[in-house]
């Protein structure tokens, strides 16, 4: 399978994982219109690098996630505490009215780079997605486990979410005026999302036991 192939197989399934809303591009979109696209995109590079990471370990760990299907639930089982978490710091910072404290701008920039990478963190759902889609590929041999198929299926994948979360930054800033980028309303969104993610992770994990 030619490189450029593999390449857009990572972008394009990649980009399949993170164009829905959710907690990282909807992050990405509130940072970008509260501070700018510079910093928008700094956190979209933290995200990057640890979907690239995810990507990566799910490629080498393919078949054993896909044959120990109990990690998998371990995984979940964790990501479910983290987003019930996540929803409810969202739904208090929406019912807060404290007004934002303005930061060094140096610091403001790294942190935000962590910040995508905390988050992309703590989302473990691109792991056992990227396997199965790994997998997948392998079996019809679309995908070889060399390290220059892996690399190029990483890298697709790295750009297949800054796409997403890019086209997020954009639409949202076309839409900015409305009433539903309002900070209060971003952060409810959010907390929304998270909390929808929640109750599919359980009903998920109810239905494998």
């Amino acid at each position: 399978m030619e490189i450029s192939i593999v390449f857009l197989f990572g972008l394009l399934f990649a980009f399949v994982g993170v164009i829905p809303p959710g907690l990282l591009n909807m992050t990405a979109a509130k940072i970008s219109l509260k501070e700018g696209h510079v910093r928008g995109f700094v956190y979209s590079i933290g995200v990057c690098v640890v979907v690239g990471v995810q990507t990566y370990l799910a490629t080498i760990f393919a078949k054993y996630l896909n044959q120990h299907p109990d990690v998998i639930d371990i995984l979940k089982r964790v990501a479910l505490v983290l987003f019930i978490l996540i929803s409810i710091y969202f739904f208090l910072l929406a019912k807060s009215n404290s007004s934002p404290q303005k930061v060094d701008t140096f610091k403001s920039k790294k942190s935000r780079f962590f910040q995508g990478v905390l988050m992309s963190a703590l989302n473990v759902f691109p792991i056992p997605y990227q396997a199965y889609i790994v997998t997948t590929l392998m079996s019809y041999n679309w995908l070889s486990l060399d390290r220059l198929a892996i690399g190029s299926y990483v890298a697709g994948a790295i750009s297949g979410t800054f796409v997403a979360l890019y086209i997020y930054i954009l639409f949202f800033d076309k839409i900015k005026n409305s009433k539903f980028t309002a900070p209060k309303r971003m952060n409810y969104s959010i907390g929304i999302i998270t909390a929808l993610i929640s109750i599919f992770t359980l009903i998920n994990i109810i239905n494998a036991s």
